[in-house]
């Protein structure tokens, strides 16, 4: 008999046969032993304070203080300021040996992206504000582009205005008689 528009009969679908049914069923229990498998391997773990470190390494493993502090580096987020944290360290080699006799960098503030730089003299901080735009460009070159946007340069710091050895707490200088 053919299935047809007078016959609506449809062949029915192999039914699994024997083999076929014993391998579901093996494939099912290999399954349900590996479920209980893990299961008594995470009870076991928990019972000894958590997993251990075998023959292969993972990250639990002891490392090396410089990938260490490259990986804290990293996960923090540090790495503009660790980097122009270099900078201040090589200070002479970026900006030569007479510059750097005379100018140091002081800090930088990574938000407006600036670095301040503290001269000994008002000629060496002109002369620095002259070479603020090459010295940006030097180092945006060495750090990644825009890491430094400008160069703050302060002249040299006043003398302080203490006049003698003691000071009332609270007063605000020389002229304060009340105070």
């Amino acid at each position: 008999m053919t299935p047809g528009p007078e016959n609506p009969e449809r062949p029915k679908a192999a039914e699994p046969s024997g083999v076929d049914l014993a391998r579901v069923a093996l494939r099912a229990a290999k399954e349900q032993a590996r479920a209980r498998g893990n299961a008594v391997q995470q009870k076991k773990q928990a019972r000894r304070g958590g997993l251990r470190s075998g023959a292969r390494a993972d990250g639990r493993d002891p490392l090396p203080l410089g990938a260490a502090i490259n990986r804290l580096i990293t996960e923090r987020g540090w790495e503009a300021p660790a980097a122009v944290g270099g900078v201040m360290g090589r200070w002479p080699q970026m900006v030569g040996p007479d510059v750097a006799l005379h100018c140091e960098p002081q800090k930088y503030d990574e938000d407006a992206r600036v670095l301040t730089v503290q001269c000994d003299s008002t000629a060496w901080a002109t002369q620095l504000r002259l070479l603020a735009p090459q010295l940006v460009a030097r180092l945006n070159a060495d750090l990644g582009q825009g890491t430094v946007k400008t160069i703050k340069v302060l002249g040299p710091g006043g003398p302080s205005r203490r006049y003698g050895p003691l000071r009332a707490p609270g007063s605000t200088g020389p002229g304060d008689t009340h105070g």
